[in-house]
């Protein structure tokens, strides 16, 4: 079957589509032996012999599935160069190729779903599938109830408005108040610069749902499977499978 070289090596957890459109872009794949650097091209999954950096992209290996909760002060990312603390600390024995999927900021905390499913992670983590994502917003001061309806009407952020919002109230004091905010944007940082529009800033940040995937009872720094039916749901989410669980 032909499927466009970039979905194909999302399938096999070689990268994320926008990762992998970087590398053939970059002239790192080849398919039967010569250089391919068109975006769209499509190969024939079978067939087709396609190499990334001189390496065989092997069959599709088993699909993993997993949800940490992050605490501060961990970079999303599998390495860095300075050597600052990041979730592959936290999991070690993390399987090849699976990779977290969208951003938390190192200074935020909550949940973090990883897969080495390049076609779910691009899905979720596209404008175009609206998956939302709810937190839990500490933020300093007290938040009006015209200003909370600001955020959720959209506010311009670096130059362009953002998509509207759920925000609710859920404790105002006079020192903080604690809201709730869902958004299906993935913009970075986007959180804390809505705040900083409205003179708020934002103490403490955590995710508490993805997807509909919660944390349930996971401590800081620990990690789960994710269960059969929240794989399910998921994939239904951005189209990917029909049907109940």
């Amino acid at each position: 079957m032909e499927i466009r070289l970039n979905k194909l090596l999302a399938q096999r957890g070689v990268a994320s589509r926008r990762e992998a459109d970087r590398l053939i872009q970059d002239g790192c794949v080849e398919v039967n032996g010569l250089l391919v650097q068109e975006l769209g091209t499509k190969v024939d999954d079978v067939r087709d012999r396609v190499t990334v950096k001189g390496h065989k992209v092997k069959p599709g290996r088993e699909l993993v599935y997993m949800a940490l909760h992050k605490p501060p002060g961990y970079l999303v990312t599998l390495r860095d160069p300075l050597g600052r603390p990041t979730v592959k600390t936290l999991i070690p024995t993390l399987p090849e190729g699976v990779c977290p999927v969208g951003r938390l900021d190192c200074d935020s905390e909550g949940l973090l779903l990883l897969t080495n499913d390049g076609e779910l992670a691009f899905r979720l983590t596209h404008p175009r599938y609206e998956v939302g994502k709810v937190y839990l917003v500490r933020a300093e001061g007290t938040v009006t109830a015209d200003e909370a309806a600001r955020l959720a009407a959209g506010v311009v952020v670096e130059g362009k408005k953002t998509a509207p919002a759920k925000v609710k109230i859920l404790e105002s004091r006079e020192a903080f108040t604690v809201l709730q905010v869902e958004i299906h944007e993935g913009r970075k940082r986007e959180i804390r610069l809505m705040f900083g529009t409205i003179g708020h800033e934002v103490r403490r940040l955590e995710r508490a749902s993805f997807g509909g995937i919660r944390l349930e009872r996971l401590e800081p720094g620990r990690w789960r499977f994710l269960k059969a039916a929240e794989v399910r749901r998921l994939k239904r989410l951005v189209g990917l499978e029909t049907g109940p669980d």
